[in-house]
């Protein structure tokens, strides 16, 4: 006899924060959130069962906003990355995050892939918003039913896979500076591919063409995006000039192992970097 079929996840549509914060707290370890879904459709495909559980964020209205205020950018977890580009037009300083988030997937995914989901799904390496966020010095706002935190984008990430149920990343901030910043993916293919590396670069200017201070993060290489220390305090005080860039990340690139992958292995991923670093500091373009 065949085994009878698995009951559906059931979905609750959270109208306010709130409902969704009080609706995932009652379900406790077998409730997730589901913005987007872009992930959580492709459950079959990596052999993952879904959840028993979930509750839909979509119609919460603070959740799709942003807000550009005069020293801070917040950006709700329920933007997707389409509208997270279109909104950081005119915005030189985010210039990174925008190219991260208008040329990540394909435009289908863009359009439904929420800034949340792109933070928080721990098995995806290769997402484009994180080391972006990285570079920028974020932060991200975790809520439950007894209040919200705000925790630095790196501690985030080294504790979101162990969070407790019911809590859910609603917002993040972006602290407002005079800087200039760039992204550059490698993907295997021209378009819609997960990227092979990423290098996320944001600088403070010296006033006399040199770099005063320098973020770097790299994602895809490794299973958790993360700065990359060795460079920036190698750039420093350095010309903004791409060729002599890409020669430091050659000399520091041995502080990466790269992770083995079905479209690349781990040394091709690393051996790429200082590319990637000349990409991204040619795109700065002239001081």
């Amino acid at each position: 006899m065949a085994a009878p079929l698995a009951a559906p996840p059931s979905l609750h549509v959270a109208a306010t924060l709130r409902e969704a914060l009080d609706a995932l707290a009652e379900r406790g370890p077998e409730g997730a959130p589901f913005a987007g879904g872009t992930w959580i459709m492709r459950a079959p495909l990596r052999h993952e069962a879904p959840r028993p559980a979930y509750v839909a964020l979509g119609r919460i209205a603070e959740l799709r906003e942003i807000a550009v205020g005069e020293t801070e950018l917040t950006i709700g977890a329920a933007v997707t990355h389409a509208a997270l580009a279109e909104a950081l037009a005119g915005l030189p300083e985010f210039a990174g995050l925008r190219l991260a988030a208008g040329t990540s997937a394909n435009p289908a995914v863009r359009a439904a892939a929420t800034l949340g989901g792109n933070l928080a799904t721990a098995a995806f390496p290769a997402a484009d918003l994180v080391p972006a966020l990285l570079a920028l010095s974020a932060e991200v706002e975790i809520a439950d039913r007894q209040g919200a935190e705000r925790l630095p984008i790196a501690e985030f990430l080294a504790r979101r896979a162990s969070l407790a149920p019911g809590r859910l990343l609603t917002r993040v901030r972006v602290p407002r500076r005079h800087i200039r910043s760039a992204h550059a993916r490698l993907p295997l293919r021209k378009a819609g591919d997960y990227p092979v590396a990423v290098v996320a670069l944001a600088i403070e200017p010296d006033g006399a063409g040199r770099i005063g201070a320098a973020r770097i993060a790299v994602g895809s290489v490794e299973p958790v995006a993360r700065r990359w220390d060795g460079l920036e305090a190698a750039l420093r005080g350095s010309p903004l000039d791409p060729a002599a860039a890409a020669e430091r990340a050659r000399a520091h690139a041995d502080e990466f192992s790269g992770r083995d992958g079905i479209e690349a292995p781990g040394w091709y991923r690393v051996s790429v970097l200082p590319a990637l670093v000349r990409r991204a500091v040619a795109a700065l373009g002239p001081r």
